[in-house]
């Protein structure tokens, strides 16, 4: 069919601004006759219909939250190049030329590299190309999610690292995808991102704090058993400081999460925790034997007292330095907990300063403390947590952070990926005999 030039123009024009054209054509048919593929040649243009499909709302906060989130936002459609960057240029994306499927055609792996990088609309694009799209993106070490809800998203939903899809997509989408939200909100995208990150710090939080106090905690005890006649503490007594330890930390996924650690991403990372409990642990252990030293030398504290000081001073040291590692910042004048963790974690020591002097004393092996071991007590944690401010300024002066991991397909994701297409039927034993025939 040939476009007149009005009509290429009027036809230009409606894909710059945005809009989907169909054009309408005509050609007279035989009655009777079955249409062919022939037929579809000599038509005559009778008028286009015009579809105007705006972006939602909300699309541009959207992106502009997951761009301060860090967040690169390509677009990789089959639409036409021309509606892509207007409604791009619309959300605020980009006002560069999009880049179709022939031009990744004409690129070789080292210039598409180049060219996802510098471009943000990829458009009239195949299956493939997406696909293609996605596999070298990975190659450069970031994560890739792609959200598509099409079958011509399938391809590119198995190939990402996390593969996004809504619950009102094609079931060949939501079959290939990873994720499937029930609101077709990037804003929801945007929160989920966020929320995760928040999760990670939080529970990054528990590891670090965990980690560093009971290695401080097992090299005290290992250290106390070279010059005590005793245990440093009964096994009863270690487990009941487990147990209230770990209820004090039950309101860390209440905490509040500093702005730094949302707006970038955060990965899993063994050698920066083993750094992290080698370098903090032995500050806990430091103040563990200064309790030694203050109970044999200056109150001349006997077995069952010496159990009582040190449970008290390793259950405050220990509860209370989650206020310095839970931030890179100066604990509550630059970020503040939440309030849930601060009133578990002071109530935590409170309530094992107070069980020695309580009728349950006796039955835990507890002995009262003398009013001034408490006043000892409180000096040895406010200096605790200086030094571990402290240490904790220059140990991420000279850390660098974690390297992004390389992507990887794991062997989980390979299982729940080939499950769609394995079955489970129970074969007959190759040495199994056979029924014998029946003859009718």
């Amino acid at each position: 069919m040939q476009v007149p030039g009005p009509t290429r123009q009027a036809l230009e024009a409606e894909f710059a601004a945005g809009n989907r054209v169909v054009a309408v054509a005509t050609r007279h048919a035989e009655a009777g006759t079955a249409p062919a593929a022939a037929d579809e040649y000599n038509l005559r243009l009778a008028g286009l219909l015009v579809f105007l499909d705006p972006p939602k709302s909300d699309a541009a906060e959207a992106l502009k939250r997951l761009n301060t989130l860090g967040i690169t936002v390509k677009i990789v459609t089959g639409d036409n190049p021309a509606v892509a960057a207007k409604v791009c240029h619309d959300l605020g994306l980009t006002d560069a030329a999009a880049l179709t499927g022939t031009d990744v055609d004409a690129m070789d792996d080292e210039r598409l590299t180049t060219a996802i990088r510098d471009t943000t609309v990829f458009a009239r694009v195949s299956p493939e190309h997406k696909a293609r799209i996605v596999r070298i993106q990975r190659k450069t070490g970031g994560d890739v999610a792609f959200l598509g809800d099409g079958v011509n998203d399938a391809l590119a939903l198995h190939a990402a690292d996390v593969g996004i899809s809504v619950d009102s997509a094609t079931d060949v989408a939501k079959d290939a995808a990873d994720v499937i939200l029930l609101e077709k909100d990037l804003g929801v995208l945007a929160e989920g991102v966020a929320e995760g990150r928040r999760i990670f710090a939080n529970t990054i939080k528990y590891v670090l704090m965990g980690t560093s106090s009971n290695f401080g905690n097992m090299f005290s005890a290992a250290g106390a058993s070279l010059f005590l006649p005793f245990l440093p503490m009964l096994p009863s007594q270690i487990l009941l400081n487990n147990l209230l330890y770990d209820t004090s930390q039950l309101a860390i996924p209440t905490d509040e999460v500093d702005e730094e650690q949302v707006r970038r991403p955060a990965h899993w990372d063994i050698a920066f925790i083993r750094r992290f409990m080698i370098c903090f642990g032995p500050i806990s252990s430091l103040f563990d034997f200064v309790t030694f030293a203050v109970m044999l030398g200056v109150f001349h504290a006997d077995a069952a007292q010496f159990h009582t000081g040190w449970f008290v001073e390793s259950l405050a040291t220990q509860t209370l330095v989650i206020f310095a590692i839970r931030t890179r910042r100066i604990p509550f004048r630059h970020s503040r907990p939440s309030l849930p963790l601060t009133l578990t974690a002071l109530g935590v020591v409170a309530l094992g300063a107070a069980l020695p002097a309580t009728p349950l004393a006796h039955v835990l092996g507890f002995q009262p403390l003398p009013t001034a071991f408490f006043a000892a007590v409180a000096a040895m944690v406010v200096v605790y947590l200086f030094l571990v401010e402290l240490g904790k300024r220059i140990f991420y002066r000279k850390t660098r952070p974690p390297a992004r991991p390389q992507p990887t397909l794991g062997h989980r994701h390979l299982r729940r990926r080939a499950a769609r297409f394995s079955t489970i039927i129970r074969l007959p034993h190759p040495q199994a005999p056979q029924a014998p025939a029946v003859r009718r």
